[in-house]
């Protein structure tokens, strides 16, 4: 579990290098213009969202490991290509090859979470690898920023060396890592006997609640990061770009203080009801947010109460972290892991994409429209919570009640009925 635990963190560390500066480098430093910029971080998810319906599958029948090796070495070479490049078409092919490499890797790490831990430790397991990526993230970044130089093109790509290095290192560890499949629980194999696919996972009503939840959570603060929120900010709120570091600073402060305390009782409660929690809390961030542009009285005011939106963003984010990903696991039957951890990313990879696309246009020109849409969202995100506990047993919802959380037994795929032979006699 440490190298595993290692590896991710050392692959978020190469990301953070790079992800902020995408754009920069191909509209400016590449000097392909702000269109082929843009262009490059829609390829960058569009291959993600062609990639992930797949690879479940592949995950589930060949083990996490070998899919997570391939799709480091895919995003090692986007990376090093993307360095390298210089012209629109090799541009774009690389960052196909990164985005496609780096979104596979997610629901592989999580799978080989899984077969690493059991119902003890698998909560704490996940939390911890949220840690570790925010941390990876934030060091990656802050270290990027001070090396870059828009002037000097080899800046970028020593980034993209560096990130492609990473995902190496990540390939390496994971090839010393030894795991067997968990042995089946009991009814796990009748329920894999009877095929597989999302037209099982989409007849899961739980499942199907937790994606459309799993959006609403991604969409409302991951997917107003890059765009929406600091628009909001600059526009609304007159942030001055500096500040922004700060707000971020504040997110992941916040996010490693909370982590470990929140792990301490999150057991205590049920699950929906942290998510629940978390709705409210992220509804309280996004009115500090309208303050910010549309009610405070100074520049300091109205800076505090920004900087405080993203550490409140934090704080959910920390309580989100033991709680979503294991349910995923928890809700998916013994031969389905890989692809109920796929969906659940690729419905991730959506909300990124499609976030800014809107959030950034609101949060320019619409100001009150763009706080009062992601306040609802925010409660949306509460109402959907306890409407979910509906489809949970107790042990779905609060592991502790039971001795494993592998519950698949509570959830059988349908199968078909049986042809009658032979009724006449």
């Amino acid at each position: 579990m440490r190298r595993i635990q290692a590896g991710s963190a050392l692959s978020a560390f190469g990301l953070g290098f790079t992800v902020p500066f995408l754009y920069i480098y191909v509209a400016y430093v590449r000097d392909l213009g702000s269109t082929t910029g843009s262009i490059v971080i829609g390829v960058f998810a569009l291959a993600a969202l062609i990639a992930l319906p797949f690879v479940g599958r592949v995950i589930d029948r060949r083990g996490p490991k070998p899919v997570l090796v391939g799709a480091s070495v895919v995003a090692s070479l986007g990376a090093l290509l993307f360095g390298l490049s210089q012209h629109t078409v090799t541009v774009l092919l690389s960052a196909a090859l990164l985005g496609a490499g780096t979104a596979v890797t997610q629901p592989a790490l999580a799978t080989m979470i899984v077969w690493a831990s059991d119902a003890t430790s698998r909560t704490r397991a996940f939390a911890f690898q949220f840690f570790l990526q925010n941390v990876g993230l934030g060091v990656g970044g802050l270290i990027g920023g001070n090396i870059v130089d828009k002037s000097r093109a080899s800046t970028f790509t020593l980034l993209f060396s560096i990130e492609a290095v990473m995902f190496l290192v990540l390939a390496a560890i994971i090839l010393t890592v030894k795991l067997a499949r968990p042995a089946p629980a009991p009814g796990a194999a009748a329920q894999g006997a009877k095929g597989n696919g999302f037209k099982v996972l989409l007849e899961h009503k739980a499942m199907v609640k937790l994606l459309v939840l799993g959006f609403i959570l991604f969409f409302a603060v991951y997917g107003q990061f890059e765009s929406g929120l600091s628009a909001y900010g600059t526009e609304a709120a007159g942030i001055e770009p500096s500040m922004f570091g700060t707000a971020l600073a504040a997110n992941t402060a916040v996010i490693g203080i909370a982590q470990f305390v929140i792990l301490k009782y999150v057991d205590r409660y049920k699950r929906t009801r942290v998510i629940a929690a978390v709705g409210l809390i992220w509804a309280v961030a996004w009115a500090a947010a309208g303050y910010a542009g549309l009610g405070a009285t100074s520049q300091a005011m109205a800076t505090a109460a920004f900087i405080s939106t993203y550490a409140l963003f934090g704080l959910g984010e920390a309580m989100l972290a033991p709680t979503v990903a294991p349910l995923v696991v928890d809700l998916a039957p013994e031969s389905m892991v890989g692809q109920y951890n796929s969906a659940f990313a690729l419905v991730k990879q959506l909300a990124l994409a499609l976030g800014p696309a809107i959030g950034g246009p609101m949060g320019a020109a619409l100001h009150a429209p763009y706080i009062v849409t992601f306040v609802l969202f925010s409660l949306a995100i509460t109402v959907l919570a306890l409407r979910l506990a509906r489809q949970l047993t107790p042990v779905q919802d609060r592991p502790v009640l039971a001795a494993t959380s592998r519950v698949v037994a509570q959830y059988k795929p349908p199968v078909e009925p049986a042809e009658k032979v032979g009724t006449a006699a």
